[in-house]
């Protein structure tokens, strides 16, 4: 069996795994400090079931990972930043009593693309979503490929056009064909991020089953598909 072909599979994350996500973070974001000791360890301490890797089934090698925390959302502004929806990516804001998943984080190794790393993350994540009870899952999406159009959209209309599917973006794209809707489009979501330039789609997807029809009904409309359906700037 090729190492393509080999099962993905997602487990809790653990303290062995550290060294491997500072590996991976720096893999990932070059330019950037990986993950710490520091901030590993408490997310393991607040909220450990959040806490997810992805491994190679035969070799237990890191393909991937995911950091996960529960919030109360209306206790944050829908323009809020990384830092403060993450209590600087510490997870000591982690709340047992809201409802909102937040995914702070998800990595895949650039060594192990296209073997289905990030759709085992992501539905991992919403079978956690699902056994908790919550009702929704929201992140931002850093618009890796925005820098690339900067000089002519602003990142309302680039997020029109990646959602009209008139342009793929590298992280947004994928998370839409994940079932999430685009909520918002905020700035200064990660300071210093040569790729987004510091700008994140707000997303969200809806656990159905737990979910009350308020906590979706009056959802934005603005960035579906049908609204940016024959839109362009």
């Amino acid at each position: 069996m090729t190492e393509r072909r080999r099962p993905v599979l997602v487990r809790p994350s653990r303290r062995e795994d550290f060294e491997a996500i500072q590996r991976l973070s720096l893999a990932v974001y070059p330019e950037s400090p990986p993950w710490s000791e520091q901030q590993l360890t408490s997310h393991l301490v607040v909220f450990s079931e959040g806490q997810l890797v992805a491994v190679d089934s035969h070799t237990d090698s890191l393909l991937g990972m995911a950091a996960s925390l529960i919030v109360l959302w209306d206790d944050y502004e829908i323009d809020a930043n990384w830092r403060d929806m993450t209590d600087h990516g510490m997870f000591t804001n982690h709340d047992p009593a809201g409802r909102t998943l937040y995914g702070a984080e998800i990595m895949v190794d650039p060594a192990h693309r296209r073997r289905g790393v990030g759709k085992a993350l992501y539905a991992a994540r919403r079978d956690l979503a699902r056994r908790l009870g919550l009702r929704r899952i929201r992140a931002g999406a850093r618009l890796r490929g925005y820098h690339r159009h900067a000089g002519h959209l602003d990142p309302e209309a680039y997020v029109r056009e990646v959602v009209a599917g008139r342009l793929v973006d590298p992280t947004l794209t994928f998370q839409l064909k994940q079932r999430f809707r685009v909520l918002a489009v905020v700035s200064g979501y990660l300071r210093h991020d040569p790729e987004s330039l510091g700008h994140a789609a707000v997303i969200e997807w809806i656990n159905y089953q737990a979910a009350r029809r308020r906590d979706w009904a009056d959802r934005p409309v603005r960035f579906t598909p049908k609204a940016v359906r024959g839109s362009s700037d």
